[in-house]
């Protein structure tokens, strides 16, 4: 079997573009300039685009976008700042700024491809702009429905009882408290010290629903770990600023788009229900369940994300 990454690139273009309220993402560019237009939406919130995502598209046949979403990665002012004002950075904040970098780059039409939060993100987008859209590949289908939040942060303890029970009393709450909540008091403390125990506490619970290796939260650096707890906590105590069940019943605003929904079936962080659904309810949608893949992957998921990625380029 070949591999499933083509090798390292590095961007022919970047910049810093001013996004507004004081906020500039980071953005770059790669492949071949006249290639077809593909953007990468990443996941956390507030993970960053790792330059390994730029090996997803192959360089002769595509122009491809990467780009930090606000707070995170190189993008200014950084999440793990406690002076930096969240109110700012929200699922709304998230879709203009996508836009206003298509415009930039005077993209016309390009192919999304993005997992967890990030399907979600570009899920919103793509209902909000079909005509902007050519394709979709989504690996790890989530909508951040209240449901599959309540999930992932409550739900799946029962997997990881033990984890969950240390996560739980990382958050100093209750049993019946909503985490998220009490996470996002916790990361917004004063104390240095208050708020890197909350880091990890999130990440520890985080690693333990998904398999270990080089992109674990543990792993990232100290400042990336508090931007992305920071950004979680915030969004998902909010419920992502999405009405419940929205994107599901919108999907039918991405008729004519063609998708590929990739999700592992031994996904913990979400489950493939929410992918079979929303394949049920996208016309143009084809899913495939992979037996071998939890939600970061395996080799098998990432030869089918090749594979729909080299058969869109064709297009």
């Amino acid at each position: 079997m070949s591999e499933p990454l083509y090798p390292p690139i590095e961007p022919y273009q970047h910049g810093m573009l001013d996004v507004g309220t004081g906020n500039r993402i980071y953005w770059e560019v790669c492949g071949n300039p006249d290639g077809k237009p593909a953007v990468f939406v990443h996941g956390g919130p507030g993970w960053g685009s790792l330059p390994v995502r730029r090996r997803c598209f192959d360089p002769e046949r595509y122009r491809i976008v990467l780009f930090d979403q606000r707070g995170c990665g190189r993008s200014t002012p950084h999440a793990s700042d406690p002076t930096t004002d969240m109110k700012h950075n929200t699922t709304e904040h998230l879709l203009s700024d996508l836009e206003r970098l298509r415009e930039h780059l005077g993209i016309e039409r390009w192919l999304l491809y993005g997992g967890s939060w990030g399907s979600t993100l570009l899920l919103a987008y793509a209902e909000r702009n079909p005509h902007r859209v050519s394709e979709i590949v989504i690996s790890g289908v989530t909508t951040s429905r209240p449901s599959e939040i309540d999930w992932l942060y409550r739900g799946a303890a029962r997997f990881r009882p033990e984890q969950w029970e240390q996560f739980r009393a990382g958050a100093g709450a209750g049993p019946g408290d909503d985490l998220p909540t009490a996470y996002a008091r916790l990361i917004e403390d004063p104390d240095p010290d208050v708020r890197t125990r909350a880091a990890n506490a999130w990440c520890a619970w985080e690693d333990a629903l998904n398999s270990p290796g080089p992109n674990a939260f543990g792993s990232r650096p100290h400042a990336d770990r508090l931007a992305i707890v920071r950004i979680c906590a915030h969004y998902f105590s909010h419920r992502a600023w999405l009405e419940d069940g929205a994107l599901l019943r919108d999907a039918g605003r991405l008729t004519g788009i063609p998708g590929v929904l990739i999700h592992g079936r031994l996904d913990l962080s979400s489950p493939p229900h929410t992918a079979w659904e929303l394949d049920r309810a996208w016309p143009d949608a084809e899913l495939a369940i992979i037996d071998d893949s939890g939600h970061t992957g395996s080799d098998t998921m990432r030869h089918r994300i090749r594979d729909a990625l080299d058969g869109f380029a064709r297009q």
